[in-house]
């Protein structure tokens, strides 16, 4: 399926802004860059040249904005604008209100009807397609099939189980399963406040044949809208109850979107689930109508409220039981619960051995053989996918510092990685 961009407007009214609000980010854009021609106005406002030109005839009735003469000799130069007159008041007054410049801004009706043009919900992984994301990873045939419908739902998950078995890793790879390219915002309004909503260490632009330039959107399509890639969020422990409100700035005036908006019609992840500043079941409470019904409600300074779409795949990624986040009634809004397994001999043995390979150092499999069943099959560790890592660095280091490119790895060399990821009883003081 794909993804129509949203029409560029063909007048004023068409962007969905009120006039004076577009009157004001144009003077504001001339305050800010000097004498500009409609074609600089257009690139920093991302207005198409036939809005412009509307509101620059406008902002010249009113003595707002004058004209400069032409840019240069030739017969398509342009004029130049630039502001003077009363221009120089109202350009004062629209900073007092807000001192946002840039990408002009779409709005809260346009936003949520793109958003619901483009869920998630209506893009299929195939088990193909989830086999490829996760073909770094050795993952039993049983977990994909749990996984699959999951995905699909684009409903909340849980995934939970012992530490360092690929919980992060399987969150982090299922973004790359979603190839529909969708369209983003630079910004949108409500109620005349300005919410800026892209975000580069967010969103990743898609570059086309025919528009190579992310600022450059095909004929026809709105310039305010980037096609990107879905988006994908991963947050740990760092999240706290305040990330998930609108952030007002009281000096520039104007809002941030809360990180888990900006993953709209993408994957957000909490990774490390129970470890943040904010209790676990504070989190889910916050998220009780949004993970329910599928919107989210959102509050400005001014005490205006309003509701934007929830469409994203939520994943929460923990070690701790479940039953010890939250009560039933918040586990009930994680609609799948998932258990990644530690793995099996066999699965550990691919695991080591098909890094050993990528790697270039050498193990034989009787090497392996007497190393697990040493400590693995006796009991005294329990596997985990991330030994190998550990165990194969440990030995990189080692060969490294005796500079002995041909090492390869035996018992002893496996065991003093093992050594490295337990802790060792400490002797008492004599």
């Amino acid at each position: 399926m794909t993804i129509e961009a949203p029409p560029a407007p063909q007048s004023a009214e068409e962007t969905g802004i009120g006039r004076e609000q577009l009157q004001k980010l144009i003077s504001k854009t001339l305050n800010v860059f000097g004498t500009m021609t409609p074609s600089e106005l257009s690139r920093e406002t991302r207005l198409p040249m036939i809005v412009i030109n509307e509101v620059l005839t406008e902002l010249q009735k009113l003595q707002f904005v004058e004209a400069k003469g032409l840019s240069g000799a030739d017969v398509r130069s342009e004029l130049r604008y630039a502001i003077g007159g009363k221009g120089h008041e109202f350009v004062l007054e629209a900073l007092s209100q807000s001192q946002y410049v840039g990408p002009a801004p779409v709005s809260l009706d346009e936003f949520v009807a793109q958003i619901r043009r483009q869920t998630i919900r209506h893009e299929r992984i195939t088990l193909a397609d989830l086999q490829d994301c996760l073909s770094h990873l050795v993952v039993p045939a049983k977990l994909l099939q749990q996984l699959g419908p999951a995905f699909n739902s684009a409903r909340s998950i849980l995934l939970y189980g012992l530490p360092g078995n690929g919980k992060t890793s399987i969150a982090e790879a299922i973004g790359g399963a979603f190839k529909e390219a969708i369209y983003l915002p630079h910004c949108f309004e409500v109620g005349g406040q300005i919410i800026n909503f892209f975000d580069p260490t967010v969103h990743t632009p898609v570059e086309t044949a025919e528009s190579p330039d992310p600022r450059e959107v095909r004929q026809g399509a709105d310039p305010r809208w980037v096609k990107c890639q879905r988006p994908f969020v991963l947050t740990g422990g760092e999240l706290s109850l305040d990330m998930l409100d609108l952030s007002f700035n009281p000096v520039s005036r104007f809002y941030e979107a809360p990180i888990h908006l900006k993953a709209m019609g993408g994957v957000f992840v909490v990774d490390d689930f129970g470890r943040q500043r904010t209790d676990p079941q504070s989190v889910l409470n916050r998220w009780i109508v949004p993970l329910e019904r599928q919107y989210d409600q959102l509050t400005l300074h001014t005490g205006k409220k309003f509701a934007v779409p929830f469409d994203q795949l939520v994943i929460f990624s923990t070690n701790i039981p479940p039953e010890k986040l939250s009560d039933a009634g918040g586990l009930r809004r994680l609609y799948y619960k998932i258990l990644i397994p530690a793995p099996t001999e066999h699965d550990f043995k691919q695991i080591f051995m098909d890094l050993a390979e990528k790697e270039q150092v050498d193990v034989y499999p009787s090497v392996f053989d007497e190393f697990y069943a040493k400590h693995y099959a006796s009991g005294e560790n329990d596997p985990a996918g991330h030994h190998p890592r550990a165990i194969i660095d440990h030995a990189k280091s080692v060969r490294n510092f005796l500079e002995k490119d041909d090492l390869e790895i035996d018992l002893e060399l496996m065991e003093g990685g093992l050594a490295n990821l337990t802790i060792q009883p400490a002797s008492e003081e004599p």
